[in-house]
């Protein structure tokens, strides 16, 4: 093993159980019920956002991809099925056109190559899937200071986590997702707003809105 793999892999052994155990509640929420569908998730990490998605009936099939094998034995105890490997490198056994939902948050920051990974996944949706994701956003107004200031420092969690290989601002996420096949797709900041920067904004006007995006949440469906 190489030593840069080695010290990626010894990256996520050292993430705290909440990094594989939070789940995304919030896209759950906004999944129709329907006892019929089946949903993939890239990066499912250890399985509790698939778990409250069955539990709740909004799908009967509930498919996840893991890198990290600790937390795909813990989601493989709570999916349908769990596909244990890199998705940017493995097979993809899954046929075209069987979802109705993909669920890739807080990955593609993490990918070499994002838009060959969506190239992949995007032909197993079938029409009209809906795509929920989310990425950490670099022009935020925190880096914009830590840049001016010099300062590129990664972290071992957070915006700065050392294990992010891509950066994105809200239009170059949407234009990820709209060039591999996904129509209707719309950016948001996941985080709130504070009062004080609301009020920056207003001053600044909408032109300036990515300053406020701490992460990216991106809506759409397969075209």
């Amino acid at each position: 093993m190489s030593g840069t793999a080695f010290d990626q892999r010894a990256s996520y052994e050292a993430k705290p159980d909440i990094y594989y155990g939070a789940p995304r509640l919030d896209y759950v929420a906004e999944l129709p019920k329907d006892p019929g569908a089946s949903i993939l998730e890239v990066g499912c990490a250890a399985g509790t956002t698939g778990a409250a998605a069955l539990a709740e009936g909004k799908c009967n099939t509930y498919v996840g991809i893991e890198l990290f094998e600790p937390a795909a034995a813990r989601a493989k105890q709570r999916l349908t099925d769990v596909l244990v490997g890199n998705v940017e490198t493995m097979d993809i056994p899954l046929p075209p056109r069987s979802f109705d939902a993909l669920i890739i948050a807080e990955v593609i920051e993490h990918m070499i190559d994002p838009a060959a990974v969506l190239a992949r996944i995007a032909p197993l949706m079938r029409p009209g899937a809906r795509v929920f994701a989310s990425s950490p956003c670099i022009s935020h107004w925190s880096n914009i200071v830590n840049l001016v200031q010099g300062r590129f420092e990664y972290t071992d969690t957070g915006m700065m986590d050392r294990t992010h290989l891509r950066w994105f601002t809200p239009d170059s996420f949407a234009r990820l997702f709209k060039e591999a096949g996904f129509v209707d797709v719309s950016v948001a900041p996941l985080n709130k707003i504070s009062p004080k920067a609301r009020l920056v904004r207003r001053i600044l006007g909408r032109r300036f809105d990515a300053l406020w995006y701490y992460q990216i949440d991106l809506r759409g469906r397969m075209g």
